[in-house]
């Protein structure tokens, strides 16, 4: 067992979900299941493995998180993943929000040379592994332990967070991180589109009007916006899509034909039939089965 994994031992965490802490934007997670390979959605941030793992599948591309490796993801990205807990060893984590502003602030601060390198000028995937170096192991640490403290998370809490989100920025999604706080840059344009796609997902959304709030021409917005996502935008719209549908059915009751007309859908017939497509079952089978957030 590794040394984080001790520090969440003892903490009472919910089987299958997430359990808010006493601070903002972090979170543990726990899996006691086995779950195959499975379509869903991240919130942006830092996913951090204290045991077990997880295999994620992104187009062709494919990436492990572990004891070893820990994950940044910096928007909503549609994607499938693979999670190996048990009973007796399950899956333990933490995730970690990404504060965009905050991270604006912190490049500002150490400037802009890494930014301007040439890899930083590459488009990367939105989401991906990095090493779980000691410097970031001892950070990560150091939070569990502080979060078992109410005084000692309002003090300590927000600084070591920071931390974390430096040792990324000093780690192998370096060049990601800083691409997203390089204004226009079109990993930047891209990302903004994403963060736009997310807020008006139900909306009629059309691949011209996403081109021109990137102020690409649309044959390079659909190139680059497969390089951050691996998916083409209409792709990427329908599994958030699907994806949101299936949260609001399985997390809040909600019935399928509603689901569908509150994600975008104008035919419930034609959302069930690529609701099943896309996760091997059908939206009135997610009643029985539920659903976890991790």
């Amino acid at each position: 067992m590794t040394e984080l994994a001790e520090l969440m031992a003892d903490l009472d965490l919910i089987e299958n979900d997430a359990t808010e802490t006493a601070l903002k934007g972090v979170r543990f997670f726990k899996v006691v299941t086995q779950s195959p390979r499975t379509p869903m959605v991240y919130e942006p941030g830092i996913y951090i493995v204290a045991q077990g793992h997880k295999v994620g599948y992104l187009g062709k591309e494919s990436f492990v998180y572990n004891v070893d490796n820990y994950l940044v993801n910096l928007v909503s990205i549609p994607f499938e993943c693979e999670t190996f807990g048990s009973k007796e060893e399950p899956l333990l984590g933490i995730y970690i929000e990404i504060d965009v502003e905050q991270l604006y602030h912190m490049i500002d601060q150490i400037g802009f040379q890494r930014s301007n390198s040439d890899n930083s000028k590459k488009l990367n995937r939105a989401i991906g592994p990095a090493f779980l170096d000691k410097e970031m192991k001892d950070a990560v640490c150091r939070l569990v332990s502080c979060l078992k403290s109410k005084n000692d998370t309002q003090i300590l809490g927000p600084s070591i967070v920071n931390e974390i989100i430096y040792r990324a920025l000093n780690g192998d999604q370096a060049a990601v991180l800083y691409s997203l706080a390089t204004p226009n840059s079109d990993f930047d344009k891209i990302t903004k589109v994403l963060r736009f796609i997310e807020r008006k997902y139900a909306e009629k959304i059309d691949v011209e009007q996403l081109a021109e709030l990137a102020s690409m021409s649309p044959s390079k917005f659909h190139k680059a916006f497969k390089d951050v996502t691996s998916e083409t935008p209409l792709q990427y719209l329908k599994k958030l899509r699907l994806n949101k549908a299936k949260y609001l059915i399985a997390q809040q009751g909600t019935k399928a034909y509603v689901a569908a007309y509150r994600v975008g859908y104008e035919s419930p017939s034609q959302f069930s039939r690529e609701f099943k497509r896309y996760f091997g079952y059908g939206p009135a089978e997610l009643h029985h089965e539920g659903a976890t957030l991790v």
